[in-house]
């Protein structure tokens, strides 16, 4: 990686002096890239963003502002169509889960809005969300309550000042769900039934029976399918951000898609975009992620300068389905695992190794109802110990009637596999579920690149810290969606299109110059690569780690990738050249870096993130770790944005 690496507290800096007189200190950096980084935390984290981009923003589009430059006003326009290959909107989304769904029903009120989305709109990280959604909606709770919780779940890395947002609009954004439509259920009083996961000292999850993400992607998508100001590509995969430099400013004016059924290249012109696609579960061989979840938004914005930040804290689910232990097996391999839910241990379901021991209570007091990096890291180790494969979650002791009730998408799912929850414990096992780090972003979901949003999986908030407290996920999207809607507005109001902009950057082009020989061989190839990544990361990037390890993985991982690249330009591939197979290998490629390069910068363990030879919690470095803009001197293809050409280094 070449980009700086560091703990930084107060606030996002990006590689200026902006600690307005606070102390310094030397920073934790990536071999051969020195910096200072500010370790004060007077400022929040989120506070910094916002009042760095503030003192900046004022004189941003001024300078580009001139008669050449075509501005579409401030009144609601249907998307200008110039030809079939470019096409200009206000606003423009990449993602289709609940966080881009939420921002285009807002921002459609004012503007176009394109939605981009890599397969079908419904399938996204959103869908499979089985849980639900916390909020404080019963009057023995409390927003003080939950922001404990969240903290304490998060191991005290997270920024105060965005948990105290999160926990205090969240009710709102729920009721607002209910009133476009969103079915929720209700216990026998009539008031929304409120579940109680790991992590959480009260009830206050909303939920639809094991289904919530699917109950609000349906509602969301049928908003928007109803409103005529938006308009959804679907089957568009996102190659990368365009992106220009005013003066120190990373300015973004739109993306490059791949239709992926026609094989076109798209480019979407926009005022805004907002980033929301989702996160990285792919890295990983085992992920209860869909397959569209390769990283995508997060390669994107770090190859188009975007500040990263906290990517070591990969949340593994503890309890997702382990197919081996079912009495029927699946006829194919899983895509992705099936999850199962928080929400059985939270109504009772009791964790047994296979030997029918409990085993929780050895771990944490909270025994079932511990953090999920706690139960997880707990699960790894029987299985280590004991050399199994799987464990056992029993929620059979409880009344069929309510247990066919509350999850009767899992019930039905292991039923099909010859196995009777309301009789029998479910095989579980860890598998990569969520990443907390990201894309980092301040209170309204802004970024350091000028007119990009970030907002759900994609972004690093600082509400989730070194874990994530179970259903906040869903939450913080809706949150964070709603509150870029303003500032996007602002700057869409502010700025105009330039109809001439979509020569600025070279094209993207398809390899149908290649011949199928070659591209079938690239495909097998880059399928092979993809698998030994995933490997490669479970086995040295997992859910315990070492220094050595991570510093192994890191060898392997730049050594695979170069043999990959080497393979792909010895036979025809150009630098601009696109196939979904590709691209999303170089985001794979992209987004396992940054893991390894944050993983080896933290000294300590902390949530997610636990290392053997550093196995304590050190207060010293209770600070976000940062991955500053890089300087584009990198080689490798998938660190770089498509229209660059790689810097050749001189011999001399």
């Amino acid at each position: 990686m070449a980009a700086s690496i560091a703990y930084v507290g107060g606030h996002l800096q990006y590689g200026v002096n902006f600690c307005m007189g606070q102390s310094y200190k030397q920073a934790i950096w990536v071999p051969s890239v020195t910096f200072s980084g500010c370790l004060q935390r007077e400022l929040s984290w989120s506070c910094g963003v916002s009042k760095f981009l503030q003192i900046r923003k004022c004189n941003l589009f001024q300078s580009r502002t001139n008669e050449n430059w075509k501005s579409f006003g401030t009144v609601i326009t249907s998307a200008y169509l110039r030809d079939g290959s470019t096409k200009y909107f206000d606003f423009a989304v990449i993602g289709s889960g609940v966080a881009g769904l939420r921002y285009a029903l807002e921002v459609a009120k004012y503007g176009s809005v394109a939605i981009i989305t890599k397969a079908e709109p419904h399938e996204s990280n959103t869908n499979y969300a089985q849980g639900g959604v916390s909020a404080v909606l019963c009057p023995s709770d409390s927003v003080e309550s939950h922001m404990q919780d969240t903290i304490v779940a998060g191991a005290s890395l997270c920024d105060e000042e965005t948990v105290k947002v999160v926990c205090t609009e969240g009710p709102d954004r729920i009721r607002e769900l209910i009133a476009m439509g969103a079915s929720f259920d209700h216990g026998d009083d009539g008031n929304l039934h409120l579940a109680r996961e790991g992590g959480h000292s009260h009830h206050r999850i909303v939920h639809a029976a094991d289904m919530t993400g699917r109950e609000i992607e349906r509602a969301l998508l049928e908003a928007v399918v109803n409103d005529p100001n938006i308009s959804v590509f679907k089957h568009h995969f996102a190659i990368d951000l365009l992106t220009s430099q005013d003066g120190s400013d990373t300015v973004c004016h739109g993306i490059d898609a791949l239709n992926t059924e026609t094989q076109e290249v798209v480019r979407f012109i926009s005022k805004v975009t907002l980033l929301a696609s989702g996160g990285a579960g792919h890295i990983y061989p085992s992920t209860t992620n869909p397959l569209v979840a390769t990283g995508d938004g997060m390669a994107m914005a770090h190859r188009a300068q975007a500040v990263i930040s906290n990517m070591e804290f990969v949340q593994f689910h503890p309890t997702a389905l382990a197919d081996e232990g079912l009495p029927i097996k699946p006829k194919k391999t899983r895509e992705n695992s099936f999850l199962i839910t928080e929400a059985v241990r939270g109504d009772g379901g009791i964790l047994y190794n296979l030997s029918m021991e409990r085993f929780m209570h050895l771990y944490d007091e909270r025994a079932e109802l511990a953090s999920r990096d706690v139960v997880a890291r707990s699960i790894d180790d029987q299985l280590k110990k004991r050399n199994e494969k799987y464990v056992l979650l029993d929620i059979s002791h409880k009344p069929r009637e309510k247990i066919l009730s509350h999850f009767p998408n899992i019930a039905n799912e292991c039923l099909q596999h010859g196995l009777d929850i309301t009789q029998q414990p479910i095989p579980v096992v860890p598998a990569a579920h969520y990443m907390c780090g990201g894309v980092r972003a301040g209170l309204q979901g802004e970024t350091n690149v000028h007119g990009l949003y970030v907002a759900g999986e994609v972004a690093c908030t600082g509400l989730h810290g070194a874990n994530r407290l179970a259903s906040n996920s869903l939450l913080e999207a809706l949150v964070f969606a709603r509150r870029a809607v303003q500032p996007s507005i602002n700057h869409m109001k502010s700025s105009s299109l330039d109809l001439s902009a979509s020569s600025l950057w070279t094209r993207p082009l398809v390899p149908k110059s290649l011949g199928s020989d070659v591209m079938h061989k690239t495909l097998r190839i880059t399928k092979e690569v993809r698998k030994e990544l995933q490997l490669i990361m479970w086995k040295y990037v997992g859910i315990v780690r070492s220094t050595s390890r991570l510093q192994e993985a890191e060898q392997k991982i730049g050594k695979l990738e170069a043999k990959w690249e080497t393979y792909l330009f010895e036979h025809g591939w150009q630098q601009t050249m696109v196939a979904l197979e590709a691209c999303e290998m170089r985001n794979l490629f992209c987004c396992a870096k940054l893991v390894v390069s944050s993983a080896l910068a933290r000294h300590e363990s902390r949530g997610l993130h636990y290392m053997t030879d550093f196995p304590h919690l050190e207060e010293s470095k209770r600070l976000p770790t940062v991955i500053f803009p890089s300087s584009h001197t990198t080689s490798t293809w998938s660190s770089r944005q498509l229209h660059q050409e790689p810097i050749v280094k001189s011999m001399v």
